[in-house]
């Protein structure tokens, strides 16, 4: 079993850690509204604890196919492919043994900006194609940029993404994220099955629990009587953006009153995936030593939308041979001394 490298950039405030299993996010610091910087991601004390605990993807690359398909099953050019499932008969971030789990090749590296690749084999967990995949992280001014890339040489279907959980208090606070204000500028969700599968409708969003258009607290809504909401025990869910893709753009604000800092996620994607992190509870310490509680961090994974393969009314995840795959997103950060300046 390859061993697990660490490696380290900086820029200005900012500091990351990454590790080449799953070219995972392991460390972020970034400084609150004093100028006091704290790891605001999640992640394992123990770095084999990302092998061997249940799969929680704290920071890793989702892939080859972020999010779930369903019975694991595709179709491409009238062929279908049966992928390797591991939740409840579907297939989640591409089956057990996914990106997450691989070890990748550090490629390049500077001060502060890593570049990662993986190769992954024609019928790798079913899927067509050999796939060469990279990933960069670059630490700018304001944040970190992360730039994905992937070619294959037959016909296949691609989705990657960054599956970080932010906790903007600070990893190690102990505090959960329901008194973040979060905003998506997304006038719709796509709604699921109790497998958590899209059923292929898009449903506004309008007045309701999922109505993020204007800032609210996670934790305001987050218990409603809603039939989606208790499916996913939480959020759990794709959110369709508004506005054309393909072009790099504010996708989400989340702010931390407490701390003052703000996060803004940007891409070029056309959904978001926001889980609240229900269920986080009773896992194995994390980098700060501590335990997380339920709802101890949330993510925002932008991503084509879950299930696309089998929706063809969803943007197309395909990507023929010889073209390059490419999702290029960013976590951004500053800090705010309320809500008006945070989100004005």
């Amino acid at each position: 079993m390859s061993a697990i490298e660490v490696v380290k950039i900086a820029r200005g405030a900012f500091r990351a850690q990454f590790l080449t299993l799953g070219a995972t996010l392991h460390r972020l610091e970034v400084p609150d509204r004093q100028g006091r910087s704290a790891n605001i991601v999640l992640g394992y004390a123990d770095l084999e604890d990302y092998r061997r605990q249940p799969p929680r993807y704290y920071g890793a690359v989702a892939g080859r196919y972020a999010n779930r398909i369903a019975g694991g099953r595709f179709t491409l050019d009238g062929v279908t492919f049966q992928l390797a499932t591991n939740e409840n008969g579907n297939s989640l971030h591409s089956g057990p043994d996914g990106f997450d789990q691989q070890v990748w090749t550090v490629e390049a590296r500077s001060d502060s900006a890593v570049t990662l690749r993986l190769e992954t084999p024609h019928g790798w967990n079913g899927f067509p194609g050999d796939l060469v995949a990279r990933v960069e992280y670059a630490l700018e001014d304001d944040g970190l940029a992360v730039r994905f890339t992937a070619t294959s040489d037959w016909a296949t279907i691609v989705n990657l993404t960054q599956h970080a959980y932010f906790n903007l208090v600070g990893e190690g606070s102990g505090a959960t994220v329901l008194d973040h204000l979060l905003q998506i500028p997304a006038s719709a969700i796509t709604p699921v099955n109790d497998a958590l599968i899209p059923t292929g409708e898009l449903a506004p969003v309008d007045g309701g629990a999922f109505d993020f258009r204007a800032p609210k607290p996670i934790g305001r809504d987050i218990d409603a009587a809603d039939a989606q909401l208790a499916l996913g025990q939480g959020y759990d869910h794709n959110f369709v953006l508004d506005g054309p893709a393909g072009f790099e753009r504010r996708i989400a604000t989340l702010f931390d009153p407490g701390s003052g800092r703000v996060l803004e996620v940007h891409s070029t994607e056309p959904g978001v995936q926001f889980y609240s992190g229900n269920h986080l509870a009773d896992g194995a310490p994390g980098t700060g030593g501590g335990v997380y509680p339920a709802r101890g961090g949330l993510c925002l994974e932008p991503q084509k939308f879950p299930d696309s393969p089998n929706q063809p009314g969803f943007p197309s995840a395909r990507v023929e041979a010889g073209e390059t795959y490419r999702h290029s997103m960013a976590f951004r950060f500053r800090t705010a001394g309320d809500v008006e300046e945070a989100f004005g």
